[in-house]
C-alpha cells in the first residue's frame, strides 16, 4: 500500500527516486518514519506492508533500494522479514526501526543480517544510517559490475593483470603449474617469466610450508586473505596475504592469485606487541615494587631504629644486622623492577660515555677474566647525553657480564661509542624510535648468540638462560628500563653461533641545554622542631614514619587519606611547616592534596614520597620541581635527611 512520495522540496537534478519499502504495521509510525527519511535529500517513494505475502509481492515487483522494518507486528516480525529478503537473496539494506526492541534482540538481528537498529524515539540516527547503507550497497554493486565486467572480457582482465602493482599469478588447479605471472610478480620474486614457467606453485612456498599448503589448496578460493610465507629467488623469505579466485585461463580450470605483501606489516605489529607485552610487565613490576616498598619501610626502618638503640654487646644484635641486610637486597630488586618500569623519580646528570667508560676500564677487564679480549673504540669528540646518575655504569656493567657469560671459553668483547643520527626511514622501521641525534653505545660479543624466541623474552624481569641461582634475571631488563627512562632506545642483533650486539640509542644533547650543577648544602642537624603533617593510606608505614620524625623532635599530626588531611588542615590553619605525603592514594593524589591546601597553609613545603609513581607525576622521570621526593624504602636516616634539606633549603632560601 503506498504511502506518499517526497521530494523534500523539489527533486535536485539527477538523483534518482528511492524505493524505500516500510514493514510497520502502524499507519502513524509509518508516515513518521517516511517523514523523517523524507529529508534524506533526494527523491522518495515509500510503500507500506504488514504480512509476509505483501511483502513477497513488493519485494518481486521491485527494484526496492531498502527496507525499514518495525520489530514486531501482529502478522510479521522482523526476523521472518529478514529471512524473506534472505530467502530471495536479495542484497536490500535492511534497518530495524522499533521503540520496544531490547538490546539482546537488536543484537541477535544484527548477527542475523540486519544492518542498523533505530529507536523510534531518535529516530534523527535514521537517516545517516540509510545513507551509509546505501552508500555501501553501492560500492558492492559497483563491485559486482566491476568482476562481471572483468569475465566478460579477457582483453580488460589482461590490463588489470599485468598492471596491477601487487603480484598476481596464475596456476593450473590440477597440475599447480604457473600458468601466467604479472611484472609485480617477476619485479618482487627475482624469477623471469620463463623460469616462472617452468616451475609449479610449490617452488615459491619455503619446504617446511608445502605440507600444509597441500592442506590448504582443497580449501581454495579464499577471498578473506590468508597469510603465506614465500621464499623468493635469493631466498628471502616473504610473508605474503594471498586471495585466491577460480578462473578458468585457457580452457583449464584455474585459480587467480593476488599477493599483498605484508612481510613489514607483520614486522612492526610485532614490535608493536612486544612493546605492549613489556609496557604490561613494566606496569605489573612497579606495582609488585610499590607494595614490597612499603613493607621494606617498616622492616629496614625498626632494624635500624633498634640497631641504634641496641649495645655492642647484645647477642640479637647480629641476627637484626642480617635482617637488615636481606632487606636491603630486597630493597635493591624493588629498585631494579621500579627501573624496569620506569618508574622511579630521579635526578638525571650530563654525562660523556666516552669517560664513563675509560674510569670503568680497569673494573671491567678484573670484572671479565684475562680469556675475555676487550676492545675499546670510541668517537672523538663524542655528544653528551642525559641520564639518572649510575645509568651508563649500570648499562656498560650488566650487558658486558652478559656478554662474559655467553662466551664461556672466551671470545672478544667491543664497546663502541658513536655520534649518530635516525632519519625517517629508520625510525618507521624500529618502532618507538624518533628522529634525531643521538649518542650510540654497542656492546658486540663473540659468544652463542640467541634464537629468536630467547629474544623475544630477553629484557623481560626475571627471564634468564643461566642455571637455578646463578642470576636474577634483572640485568638486561634494568638496561631496558633505564634507557627508556633516558628517552632512548634499545636494539637487540644476534644471531646462535654468530655472537650478539646490543646498540643503546640515548638523545644527544647540546652544550645550551646543559643546566649547572647544584651544590650539595651540608645538613648542620638531623633534628627539627617544625610541625609536620603526614598522609600516608598504609598504616603500617605511617606508624613507623611518625615513630622516626617524633623521636627527631617534630611534631606530627597524622592523617590515613587525603579527606582526613583536609580536615587536620581547617582544624590547625596555617600551622604545617611540611607535608609528608605518599603521592599515590586513594580519592586524591599528593601533589593534588598539596594544591587544595596551599590557601589554608601558605607557609607549608611539601615532600612527597612513594614506592613507585604514576603518569600523572613522572614526567620524563623527573618530578615537578616544585616538590621534594623521597624514594621509598624509608629509613630513619633518608627520611630524616631529606625532611632536613627541604626545611632547611627554604630557611636559607629566605635568609
Amino acid at each position: 500500500m503506498p504511502i506518499e512520495s517526497s521530494s523534500h522540496g523539489g527533486p535536485p537534478p539527477g538523483p534518482a527516486t528511492l524505493r524505500i519499502l516500510l514493514v510497520e504495521d502502524s499507519e502513524a509510525d509509518a508516515k513518521l518514519v517516511s517523514r523523517e527519511l523524507s529529508r534524506i535529500g533526494q527523491p522518495v517513494e515509500f510503500e507500506r506492508v504488514d504480512d509476509a505475502e505483501a511483502m513477497r509481492d513488493a519485494l518481486l515487483r521491485g527494484p526496492i533500494d531498502a527496507i525499514a522494518s518495525d520489530w514486531s507486528m501482529p502478522r510479521m516480525t522482523a526476523r521472518a522479514a529478514l529471512a524473506l529478503v534472505q530467502e530471495l537473496r536479495l542484497d536490500i539494506p535492511f534497518i530495524i526501526v522499533s521503540g520496544t526492541i531490547g538490546e539482546e534482540r537488536a543484537v541477535d538481528l544484527l548477527r542475523a543480517g540486519a544492518r542498523d537498529v533505530v529507536l523510534k524515539d531518535n529516530l534523527s540516527r535514521l537517516n545517516p544510517a540509510m545513507l551509509r547503507e546505501l552508500a555501501e550497497k553501492r560500492e558492492r554493486d559497483a563491485k559486482r559490475d566491476a568482476e562481471e565486467r572483468a569475465r566478460e572480457s579477457d582483453e580488460r582482465y589482461r590490463v588489470l593483470f599485468e598492471g596491477s602493482p601487487m603480484p598476481q599469478w596464475v596456476y593450473d588447479s590440477a597440475t599447480l603449474a604457473i600458468l601466467a605471472a604479472n611484472e609485480a610478480m617477476v619485479r618482487t620474486y627475482g624469477f623471469s617469466r620463463e623460469e616462472l614457467a617452468a616451475m609449479t606453485l610449490l617452488d615459491i612456498f619455503p619446504e617446511e610450508d608445502v605440507p600444509a599448503l597441500l592442506d590448504e589448496l582443497p580449501h581454495e578460493p579464499y577471498e578473506q586473505g590468508r597469510i603465506w610465507r614465500h621464499r623468493t629467488k635469493d631466498g628471502t623469505i616473504l610473508t605474503t596475504e594471498i586471495y585466491a579466485h577460480p578462473i578458468e585461463f585457457g580452457g583449464r580450470d584455474a585459480r587467480l592469485i593476488v599477493a599483498n605483501d605484508v612481510t613489514e606489516r607483520r614486522r612492526l605489529e610485532e614490535h608493536l606487541r612486544q612493546s605492549q607485552k613489556m609496557d604490561s610487565v613494566g606496569r605489573l613490576a612497579g606495582g609488585v615494587a610499590h607494595d614490597f616498598n612499603n613493607l621494606l619501610s617498616v622492616i629496614l626502618s625498626y632494624c635500624e631504629m633498634m640497631l641504634d638503640g641496641m649495645p655492642a654487646d647484645t647477642p640479637m644484635r647480629d641476627d637484626l644486622g642480617e635482617i637488615h641486610g636481606a632487606a636491603k637486597r630486597a630493597a635493591d630488586l624493588t629498585s631494579q623492577l621500579l627501573r624496569f618500569s620506569r618508574q622511579q623519580v630521579l635526578k638525571p646528570q650530563v654525562v660523556d660515555i666516552n669517560e664513563e667508560l675509560a674510569a670503568m676500564d680497569r673494573r671491567l677487564r678484573h670484572w671479565l677474566g684475562a680469556d675475555i679480549d676487550l676492545v675499546t673504540i670510541t668517537t672523538k669528540p663524542l655528544g653528551r647525553v642525559r641520564v639518572i646518575t649510575g645509568t651508563i655504569d649500570q648499562i656498560i656493567m650488566n650487558l658486558s657480564l652478559n656478554a662474559r657469560d655467553a662466551m664461556p671459553t672466551g671470545g672478544k668483547l667491543t664497546l663502541e661509542t658513536s655520534n649518530v643520527t635516525i632519519d625517517e626511514d629508520y625510525a618507521r622501521q624500529h618502532l618507538g624510535v624518533k628522529p634525531g641525534h643521538y649518542v650510540m653505545l654497542a656492546v658486540t660479543d663473540s659468544g652463542v648468540g640467541m634464537d629468536k624466541a630467547t629474544q623475544a623474552r630477553i629484557f623481560e624481569p626475571f627471564f634468564t638462560t643461566k642455571a637455578l641461582g646463578k642470576g636474577t634475571g634483572l640485568g638486561l631488563s634494568t638496561v631496558f628500563g633505564v634507557v627508556k627512562q633516558s628517552g632512548g632506545s634499545l636494539w637487540l642483533y644476534s644471531e646462535v653461533g654468530k655472537g650478539t650486539t646490543f646498540k643503546v640509542y640515548l638523545p644527544r644533547i647540546d652544550d645550551d641545554d646543559i643546566e649547572p650543577v647544584e651544590r650539595e648544602v651540608p645538613l648542620r642537624s638531623l633534628r627539627g622542631d617544625e610541625t609536620i603533617l603526614l598522609v600516608e593510606d598504609d598504616d603500617q608505614v605511617r606508624t613507623v614514619a611518625r615513630g622516626i620524625l617524633t623521636r627527631s623532635g617534630y611534631t606530627v599530626v597524622e592523617a590515613r587519606d587525603a579527606a582526613e588531611a583536609i580536615e587536620r588542615s581547617a582544624d590547625l590553619p596555617d600551622s604545617f611547616d611540611l607535608m609528608l605525603s605518599d603521592v599515590v592514594m586513594p580519592q586524591m593524589s599528593g601533589p593534588e592534596l598539596a594544591k587544595r591546601l596551599a590557601n589554608e597553609q601558605p607557609k607549608m613545603l611539601v615532600l612527597c614520597m612513594s614506592g613507585y609513581t604514576d603518569d600523572s607525576i613522572v614526567r620524563h622521570g623527573v618530578l615537578d620541581a616544585r616538590m621534594a621526593y623521597l624514594q621509598k624504602p624509608l629509613t630513619p636516616v633518608a627520611l630524616t635527611r631529606k625532611v632536613r634539606e627541604v626545611l632547611d633549603a627554604e630557611k636559607q632560601r629566605k635568609e
